[in-house]
Parts: C-alpha cells; sequence; structure tokens
C-alpha cells in the first residue's frame, strides 16, 4: 500500500512539472481552441505572472499548442 501512495504521489507531481512547461491543455472542447477556451488559459496563466502565447509552428487551431511563457 505504501508503495502504491508513493507512486501515485510521484506520478502527481511529475504531472504538476509537466503543466508547467508544456501547453495550455485541452481545454472543454477536446482540444480545439474556442475562444471561451482560449480565454479561460490566458486568465490561468495570467494568474501565475505568465503570458499565453502560440508556440512556434503551432497551430492556432489547438489549444495545445499554446504555452504559457513566464515574462
Amino acid at each position: 500500500m505504501r508503495s502504491f501512495i508513493a507512486a501515485a504521489a510521484l506520478a502527481l507531481i511529475a504531472f504538476d512539472l509537466a503543466a508547467c512547461s508544456t501547453g495550455a491543455g485541452f481545454g472543454t472542447s477536446g482540444g480545439i481552441a474556442t475562444y471561451d477556451d482560449i480565454k479561460a488559459a490566458q486568465k490561468a496563466c495570467a494568474e501565475k505572472g505568465g503570458t499565453l502565447r502560440l508556440q512556434k509552428n503551432g497551430d492556432a487551431q489547438f489549444l495545445d499548442d499554446y504555452a504559457c511563457e513566464k515574462k
């Protein structure tokens, strides 16, 4: 049981770290960059002190192609 809890904790930490360095996520529309999803991602990014930007060679239609960059 202890090893399961330790593995779950490590998975959560890895997920949190990955979220800091990857795109904006999939939002509520299955990954399509809708106005509402981009607005929510911009707000969440600003609260963390960053700016939401389209990644190099990213497709503006997909929310995961945006990243929160620190100012």
